[in-house]
């Protein structure tokens, strides 16, 4: 069963760093126990105007071995 992975999980964040703490904290899980892979990276709009979007990434949960 290696690298088969038992749950996966779309989350968002102003950050890509954001992202990954929800989805930890979501999972209840550390970061050597998931595979992150990102979707999107955020985009910060000009001076603070409207147009940001925020980072996308994808979280799965790795198999116990």
């Amino acid at each position: 069963m290696s690298g088969k992975t038992i749950k996966t999980i779309e989350v968002e964040g102003t950050t890509i760093e954001e992202a990954i703490r929800k989805a930890l904290k979501t999972l209840h899980a550390h970061k050597e126990d998931v595979k992150i892979e990102v979707l999107k990276e955020e985009y910060k709009g000009l001076f603070g105007m409207k147009g940001a979007t925020p980072a996308r990434i994808k979280v799965s949960l790795k198999a116990k071995q």
